[in-house]
């Protein structure tokens, strides 16, 4: 038994969203006649209460193509240092998008009004790019899957009408955060401009990512999405999988967590962790002492048979999903605790 905790991105389709996705009606995207496509895109527009919705490969092509729908060459962005569209995307904000990024240093990766507010420069000053976007993580990967909250964002919100901004989310583990916060999707469309949602990790589909705005929005994202080769034609396959998934697989996002904590406390009290992070949905990061490197932690896990990765020179990192079932949980605590 292999236990792979390296990310939530390593399902597979359940049954059930294979038959969904070898039984769907196609036809062509590109040419805007794709049902499955066309029925996924409705669904999660309609979920958040926002015009309309782009299907599209991956959370780093949607987050991609929000920034450049809302920048111009030579604006700035607003975002934590920890966040993915910064770490984790290429460095697309300056290569797409032509923009700059000004990095803030929240708790966790989170930011807050006042990190906001300091982070804009005045129009006023020729010296410096404009500001145009604030971009937010939910759930920080790299933050140990912390959440923000709808007071948290509105206050955000708040600090981007005073001073004409706007304020993109990059939702890619976001249902992780609803199903612990109990907040309704509707108050996300109307405190985002933009917001990008993940299929393919807790969600367990295949491939895909949803863009969500106002119709002009999606509909520029979409020349955009043409323009770096993002048009697929007969991609209800895989749309297939996202409706499903948006049907049948949110609330059971609360198993990942609880075996996420239960993770935790096996870890915890064990010699070579020194600090875990706060457990808040489905990721574990714990910290390993200076002497012992995550690189080499990895490694010999992976000859007992438990996959992770290294998330820091000392830090390592797993994430529950819904392959990890209570049997390999179960079998993780027994290897773990061989010695």
């Amino acid at each position: 038994m292999i236990i792979d905790l390296r990310s939530d991105t390593v399902t597979q389709p359940t049954p059930a969203m294979r038959e969904a996705m070898f039984t769907a009606p196609l036809g062509d995207d590109v040419l805007g006649d794709d049902p499955s496509v066309n029925a996924l895109e409705a669904k999660a527009a309609s979920l958040f209460g926002m015009e309309a919705a782009l299907f599209c490969t991956s959370g780093t092509m949607t987050n991609q193509l929000a920034i450049r729908t809302h920048c111009r060459p030579g604006d700035d962005v607003i975002c934590d240092y920890l966040s993915h569209v910064y770490q984790y995307e290429g460095g697309g904000i300056s290569v797409n998008a032509l923009a700059s990024a000004s990095l803030a240093h929240g708790l966790r990766g989170k930011l807050t009004p006042d990190l906001v507010r300091d982070h804009i420069y005045s129009p006023a000053d020729p010296h410096k790019p404009l500001s145009r976007l604030v971009v937010l993580e939910n759930t920080v990967n790299k933050g140990g899957g912390c959440y923000y909250t709808i007071p948290e964002i509105a206050a955000i919100r708040h600090v981007c009408d005073e001073h004409g901004l706007l304020l993109h989310l990059d939702g890619a583990r976001l249902f992780n955060a609803l199903v612990e916060t109990g907040e309704p999707t509707e108050a996300y469309g109307q405190l985002f401009d933009s917001i990008s949602i993940c299929l393919s990790k807790g969600l367990g589909c295949p491939v895909g990512s949803l863009l969500l705005g106002k119709a002009d929005f999606i509909w520029q994202a979409r020349r955009y999405r043409k323009l770096m080769g993002g048009g697929w034609r007969q991609a209800g396959f895989l749309a297939a999988a996202g409706s499903y998934a948006l049907d049948h697989h949110i609330g059971r996002l609360k198993q990942d967590h609880a075996r996420a904590r239960q993770i935790g406390a096996m870890l915890k009290g064990r010699p070579e962790v020194e600090e875990i992070y706060p457990i808040d949905t489905n990721i574990v990061i714990f910290r390993l002492p200076e002497t012992l490197l995550a690189s080499d932690y990895v490694q010999k896990l992976e000859t007992v048979g438990i996959r992770g990765i290294t998330f820091g020179k000392h830090l390592v990192r797993f994430v529950t999903h819904l392959d990890f079932t209570d049997e390999q949980l179960e079998k993780f605590d027994q290897i773990l605790n061989r010695d």
